[in-house]
């Protein structure tokens, strides 16, 4: 046998073509929980992502729903449909460099039709497909994903107990209409008593409160309880999403100087690289250290020097499903390293499927050592699409198992039910401003600063 017939052979063994792209776009019930941008609605959407091969594999990812990013998906089903899944993220890289600085206000909330920011949505769908390839090479290769990726650094990734104030209510509307397992939680006693639920269920060892909701005297209060009734060595953060002025950020970080010190943080006090920088400017001259996180003023790679040369952000919150998929999340912890920045992980409304990548990606990212956020408590059994139900968290981490690929799969009885749900509901994009103005306050708006 010649050795060009043995190369054409060795290549042939390690393509993997893709004959198959399936898109499910699904809604789940999701509680009345608040944030400086308004009111979750009674459902939230999400999209999953199976790539089949031609062996008869498939890999699978979950991302924002609507009918915008569906939409996307099948727009690009020529150019993944016949791929190989080994080369289809090197194929579409292009959807993802040249990013612009300044990438917006409301990237980490919402995703964005194609037409009204290309690159907004570009990132997403690529991420999406980059974690749907990773999972199928991995299944194929009979390798957990973190492994495929170079190898894991870590065999658990702890997450935080992500505490919200809201209303009464659990989520669905009608006949779908969940239990409220947390009760409204509006007052500092409601929120201790949130997390010690969480907690007692979860075993979470990190406390992170999604605050710009309340005053900040009351917001000030319940981390001041917080503090209280777990004492010093759990870790607690804080995030307004720019809900707050910079003198008011000033006056919150100096109020809470010790309840967010160790591993706590701040984040995103105020709107703004600009508005960051002057926060942490006047923070250092008051004796003040808490480092300020942002998953707001930094969303891109083109973000990080000008948060580098002006001091705005000490801790990078990555996404994958923003930040360009698993191996980008890679990059970017080498890059704050790099630059002496800490990295954690932003979380949004999610299944167990993206649970999983997040998990992945945490573990091959050596650089991210805060514990990451995560709404997975916020979701129900009923809703889960997972086969066999909920991702376990233990001890508040999730465990890497030697399962290959992300280590789930789908229960088609469970997406069918979603995409029945998503036909019904009526809601289409994320819009937690109106929800605010329907079931809160007619006149509300999102205001920045509104304190």
């Amino acid at each position: 046998m010649s050795v060009r017939t043995t190369g054409a052979r060795e290549r042939q063994a390690f393509q993997m073509q893709i004959v198959e792209m399936r898109v499910h776009s699904v809604a789940i019930a999701d509680p009345p929980l608040r944030s400086s941008y308004g009111l979750h609605a009674p459902y939230a959407l999400r999209t999953i992502l199976e790539l089949k091969s031609e062996d008869g594999v498939t890999g699978i990812s979950e991302t924002h729903g609507g009918d915008a990013i569906a939409a996307g998906f099948e727009a690009l089903r020529p150019r993944i449909v016949g791929s190989d899944a080994y080369r289809l993220a090197g194929k579409l890289m292009p959807m993802i460099e040249g990013e612009p600085a300044g990438s917006g206000m409301e990237r980490s909330q919402t995703f964005r039709v194609p037409g009204e920011n290309p690159l907004d949505a570009e990132l997403r769908l690529y991420s999406a497909i980059e974690i749907a390839c990773v999972d199928l090479i991995g299944k194929s290769a009979g390798k957990p994903a973190c492994d495929i990726l170079g190898g894991r650094v870590r065999d658990a990734v702890r997450f935080s107990a992500y505490l919200f104030y809201k209303h009464a209510g659990g989520g669905g509307e009608g006949a779908d209409a969940r239990a409220d397992e947390y009760g409204e939680g509006l007052t500092p006693e409601a929120m201790v008593k949130q997390a010690k639920q969480m907690i007692a269920k979860y075993g979470f060892r990190d406390i992170k409160l999604k605050a710009g909701v309340l005053d900040p005297e009351i917001e000030i209060e319940t981390m001041r309880q917080l503090r209280a009734e777990f004492g010093v060595a759990m870790p607690l953060r804080m995030d307004p999403n720019c809900a707050w002025s910079v003198e008011t950020s000033v006056r919150v970080g100096q109020s809470l100087a010790k309840e967010l010190g160790g591993e706590g943080y701040l984040e995103d006090p105020a709107a703004g690289m600009g508005g960051m920088a002057e926060t942490r400017a006047k923070l250092l001259a008051s004796g003040v250290r808490t480092p300020l996180a942002s998953n707001v003023a930094v969303t891109s790679f083109a973000d990080i020097p000008e948060a580098v040369r002006t001091d705005a952000v000490q801790i990078v919150l990555s996404d994958p499903h923003y930040w360009g998929g698993l191996q980008q999340m890679q990059h970017l912890g080498k890059v704050c390293r790099t630059f002496g920045l800490g990295l954690s992980m932003h979380s949004n409304t999610h299944l167990g499927v993206s649970l999983a990548a997040m998990t992945h990606a945490a573990a091959a990212t050596p650089h991210l050592t805060y514990a990451c956020d995560t709404h997975y408590p916020w979701q129900s059994e009923k809703d889960e699409v997972v086969a066999g139900g909920r991702v376990p968290i233990v001890d508040g981490c999730v465990r890497i198992t030697d399962k290959p690929g992300l280590g789930v799969e789908l229960d088609y009885d469970q997406v069918a039910r979603g995409r029945e749900r998503y036909a019904k509901c009526g809601y289409r994009k994320r819009d937690d401003e109106a929800e605010m103005r329907k079931h809160v306050d007619a006149n509300w708006r999102r205001v920045l600063p509104r304190w």
